[in-house]
């Protein structure tokens, strides 16, 4: 192989790899990794068949990285126009028709998964990705975007139910718990934001809000998932009770001083990462004894 072969075999590699890297990027692999992780846990904690709970993890793996593909997608220009270097897109580093290609093999392949599960658990994972991808088509910047999470999120804990033999419905406050952490996680979510989207025209309810009320409002619904959880289960000791509602107050009040204090900081979200893993953990332990 001559030198100049030799560098471009080098230069392609290096591309590909930075494509790659952008693509990965692109699909806002945290959250979509902690949210595929907490399912597939709750999904494998309440009984579900380990065939079912690799299947229901792919499904629910594959529809969120259609939904953080499709949210670079379709925010490209907005996102360069205010210089998100963060962003893949914006950057340069994968195209836009990369991207909107990789979110539509994505949400294929979920809908097929989902279906593979039945159509029950599989109407529950479509649901939520419908809402989340409404949310990407345009209800983030309407009052509206903090009912797509509450929606999206509320369905998600029925597919692991429904997946069950018999396919049961889950208590009432299984889906409330998971809702109210969705929205709380979508105000922590939007504020490092707020600044980049007023200058694109994107006024969803966390904007409407402001920082500071959005960072209460937040804390209200984190800590009110907790109460709940701790609340609600029946046969529960008192013990338990107090522990989960004063953790998750707890930690609900340290994400709302870092929303407060500093809007743009992402500390108040990865808070709300944590509290929903706590809630998960605990829903796990709830349900095998209730």
């Amino acid at each position: 192989m001559t030198c100049s072969a030799a560098g471009r075999s080098a230069t392609t590699r290096q591309r590909w790899r930075e494509w790659s890297r952008g693509l990965i990027g692109a699909c806002h692999p945290v959250p979509g990794i902690v949210v595929t992780s907490l399912v597939v846990v709750f999904a494998a904690g309440v009984g579900v068949r380990f065939g079912q709970v690799v299947l229901l993890g792919a499904a629910v793996l594959t529809g969120q990285l259609s939904v953080g593909w499709s949210n670079d997608w379709v925010d490209a220009a907005r996102d360069r126009a205010v210089g998100r270097e963060d962003k893949p897109v914006a950057a340069g580093t994968v195209s836009v028709p990369a991207v909107g290609l990789a979110a539509a093999v994505a949400l294929t392949a979920t809908i097929v998964l989902s279906l593979l599960l039945g159509t029950r658990p599989g109407a529950a994972l479509l649901i939520g990705i419908a809402a989340a991808w409404a949310y990407n088509l345009g209800l983030k910047a309407t009052i509206w975007s903090g009912t797509t999470y509450l929606l999206a999120f509320g369905a998600l804990p029925v597919a692991p139910y429904a997946a069950l033999p018999g396919q049961p419905w889950p208590p009432w406050w299984v889906p409330v718990v998971s809702a109210l952490l969705g929205f709380g996680a979508h105000c922590a979510n939007v504020l490092p934001d707020l600044r980049a989207d007023a200058q694109t025209g994107v006024r969803g309810l966390p904007h409407r809000l402001g920082a500071r009320v959005s960072g209460v409002v937040m804390a209200v619904a984190l800590a009110a998932a907790s109460v709940v959880l701790g609340i609600a289960p029946h046969a529960m000791p008192t013990a338990y009770a107090v522990t989960s509602a004063s953790a998750g107050i707890a930690l609900a009040v340290m994400a709302a001083m870092f929303a407060v204090r500093s809007p743009h900081s992402p500390m108040a979200f990865r808070l709300a990462l944590v509290i929903a893993l706590l809630d998960v953990v605990l829903l796990v332990a709830v349900t095998n004894v209730v």
